[in-house]
């Protein structure tokens, strides 16, 4: 199938810190060659540096973040590349504000319970994000609406059941090629 602006992908891994959005994505990644972007890397260095002090982002801290992250798909969907992104996404207007790339936005969401996630961040090395800014994350979280492309999917499982019911979601519910 010949790729076009028409029928670009972008699947946004998304949800709170300490999710797993990054080692998800990575396996979509290598499972489908689709462009990878690390939304934690697009991140102003005022950013990292608010969150690493464990001050909350506000709305228009994301807003440029936000903004690059969308340019950075507009950039491959115009190259004719597929995506996979990491980006918390936590409101609807985050996510808007990713759906300006041409293509279809697909949100991947995912979830667990607050003391998982927690202890997910606990034990992780060399990310910014602390544990503090948790309940911050998790208030500030807006599901998905019926008007937004997506689907959530808990993060108990081992990650390989994660990653089959991801792609075959996304295979079987977006007709996405995964190949």
């Amino acid at each position: 199938m010949t790729i076009t602006p028409h029928n670009i992908v972008h699947i946004v891994v998304m949800g709170v810190s300490g999710t797993g959005k990054t080692e998800l994505a990575h396996r979509l990644h290598h499972r489908t060659g689709f462009s990878f972007a690390e939304g934690d890397e697009l991140h102003p260095a005022s950013n990292v540096q608010k969150m690493s002090a464990g001050i909350p982002l506000t709305d228009e801290d994301r807003a440029p973040w936000l903004a690059d992250i969308a340019t950075w798909a507009t950039e491959q969907a115009a190259q004719g590349k597929n995506t996979i992104i990491t980006c918390s996404a936590l409101k609807k207007q985050y996510r808007n504000a990713l759906r300006t790339a041409p293509g279809r936005v697909i949100f991947l969401h995912l979830t667990g319970s607050k003391e998982l996630i927690a202890d997910r961040m606990t034990h992780r090395r060399g990310h910014f994000m602390p544990t503090t800014l948790l309940d911050s994350q998790l208030a500030t979280l807006e599901p998905l609406e019926a008007d937004e492309l997506g689907f959530t999917l808990d993060i108990t499982p081992p990650l390989d059941d994660i990653a089959y019911n991801a792609e075959n979601t996304l295979t079987q519910t977006y007709g996405v090629n995964l190949s």
